[in-house]
């Protein structure tokens, strides 16, 4: 290495440095270290056959027990010792918060790369896919590949693509521009309407604290999203734990067991730090009564809790509450000391992280689908993982999508009857609390993402088959990825795996059912015209009109 006047050493001509973000919570970088470490062996090898030294940019720590920047300040001054015109490589094979690597990264001159393992034991591809998201909205240049082992042609011919030119072309071909005047008169008319009425009657959205986990992709500023007729009431955490203590030890009995009544089993145990107990549960139930009550006392049309960071300990985990609010068919909430229902007879969207951007795809598929009168019930999920199928009906790649227990039971194979609550993981959770745990159920989805790029709002949409695989391999893939958390098996049109990774501006990806595919393909059409006509940049993608 040969330095610059400012002490910063430049690489060798065969030298990569590498990076690596992960948690703010020392009990997962500790428990996921084993994983990144392994990663890193075969990502290192892999850069080794193509004669290429990859070196850490920063040391792993004999105190903490782990390789990983674990906060934006570290970030910040491992970066201050990092040529600006350095090849760097991003490599991730866990969940990782974004902003500790985001500042240096936004002023890095060199070419980068990031890349994760394909692996679902730890959300590395969410991780990977969060920070690619975040540097599309900060309009930084990068390239991207992940694979198993690091061996496979695809993976072998990027990484020669990126040492020569500095950069790894994908094949994007699925991505089509949006064209209004291509729809039904009745879809276009119908969303356009839509859009209007939102403009007129603005909507708000309620956020327990802006900004979750480092996801900067995840926050809109308010001037891209004011002029769609959506605005944000900035509330706190703090308070939603105040409220809870407002919500009677009845109140929250009655919503348990309501939910009993419903088929819902709840794992019960008698521990607390590592078992799910009714004490938890309830505490969860006022949880869901309070955000309901705050949202009412603001005029929210959807709200999302931050959920991980300050509220994690103070509460159990708020996932329950937040697949509740997501599902058209929920526990009553009724004002203080009153009868009086609150957002009755249907969901109250909630956008799970505080995803803004999935904030703003729940409220306009509660509108469209409204309209349409079809189940409004919608949530966002991890690209988590997946993996191809054949065999029973099933042919192809089949992703595993999976958020940590907010999903609602309409989208699960026997609704409440079909769900399960079961303790978040001790890692995450130290308070514990419990999921909202199902499996998809088979049926036509409309997906989409509505992310930002070049200080403007985009929206990608497409159309997806929800399968039902055998009782075995869906173990296999609960035991691959988190078992507590709700799984769907999604098909997505005319998308193949690499496609969707290479193109997609975040970590999460919102669905939505349809009874049929023509019903699926009216929606996803009203849903590209709300966009259009609230001045969304809409892309539609693979075979996203399919009739």
């Amino acid at each position: 290495m040969t330095r610059n006047g400012n002490g910063m050493s430049k690489p060798a001509a065969n030298e990569v440095l590498l990076v690596t973000s992960g948690d703010l919570r020392l009990s997962a970088n500790q428990v996921c270290w084993p994983a990144q470490r392994d990663m890193e062996e075969k990502l290192t090898a892999a850069f080794a056959q193509k004669g290429i030294k990859l070196v850490r940019a920063h040391a792993y720590d004999e105190a903490l027990k782990h390789g990983f920047l674990s906060s934006q300040r570290a970030g910040m001054d491992v970066f201050m010792n990092i040529h600006p015109e350095a090849r760097l490589v991003f490599a991730t094979a866990a969940w990782q918060y974004s902003h500790h690597v985001l500042p240096g990264l936004r002023s890095h001159r060199g070419p980068i790369l990031t890349v994760a393992n394909w692996s679902g034991q730890w959300p590395g591809l969410v991780g990977l896919l969060n920070l690619n998201g975040s540097l599309v909205k900060a309009g930084k240049k990068f390239s991207t590949i992940w694979s198993k082992d690091f061996t496979d042609s695809y993976f072998v011919k990027s990484l020669e693509e990126w040492l020569r030119d500095g950069k790894i072309t994908h094949n994007l071909s699925h991505v089509k521009q949006f064209d209004a005047a291509k729809l039904s008169a009745e879809s276009r008319e119908l969303g356009t309407a839509l859009a209007a009425d939102l403009q007129h009657r603005k909507a708000i959205m309620g956020v327990f604290d802006e900004g979750c986990m480092g996801m900067y992709n995840a926050i809109i500023d308010d001037e891209l999203l004011n002029p769609a007729g959506i605005f944000k009431e900035r509330l706190s955490q703090s308070a939603l734990v105040a409220k809870m203590r407002t919500v009677s030890e009845a109140e929250a009995r009655a919503v348990y067991d309501w939910l009993v009544a419903k088929g819902m089993i709840f794992a019960l145990g008698k521990d607390g730090a590592t078992e799910l107990t009714l004490e938890q549960v309830l505490e969860q139930c006022k949880m869901y009564i309070a955000a309901v009550r705050i949202a009412h006392d603001f005029g929210c049309d959807a709200i999302g809790i931050q959920y991980q960071q300050g509220l994690k300990d103070m509460t159990p985990a708020s996932d329950l509450a937040e697949g509740l609010l997501n599902n058209a068919d929920r526990p009553p909430v009724f004002a203080e000391g009153t009868k009086q229902e609150l957002y009755a007879g249907g969901p109250l969207p909630h956008f799970n992280e505080v995803d803004e951007c999935a904030g703003v795809d729940a409220l306009i598929t509660n509108r469209c689908w409204t309209a349409l009168g079809l189940d409004p019930s919608t949530t966002l999920h991890d690209v988590r993982w997946g993996d191809d199928y054949k065999g029973d009906g099933v042919d192809g790649f089949v992703w595993v999508l999976q958020i940590s227990g907010a999903a609602p039971a309409n989208h699960f194979a026997g609704g409440y009857a079909g769900a399960r609550s079961e303790r978040q993981p001790a890692m995450y959770f130290p308070l514990g609390g419990g999921s909202l745990k199902g499996i998809g159920k088979p049926g036509e989805i409309v997906w989409s993402r509505v992310f930002v790029e070049g200080n403007a709002l985009h929206a990608d949409v497409g159309r997806g088959t929800v399968v039902s695989l055998p009782q075995e391999e869906t173990g296999r893939r609960w035991k691959e990825t988190t078992p507590p958390w709700p799984i769907v098996h999604a098909m997505l049109h005319g998308v193949t795996r690499d496609q969707m990774m290479a193109r997609h501006r975040a970590n999460h990806v919102n669905i939505a059912y349809a009874p049929d595919a023509k019903s699926a393909d009216k929606a996803l059409a009203t849903k590209a015209a709300m966009f259009d006509a609230l001045g969304l940049k809409v892309h539609l993608c693979g075979d996203a009109l399919s009739s």
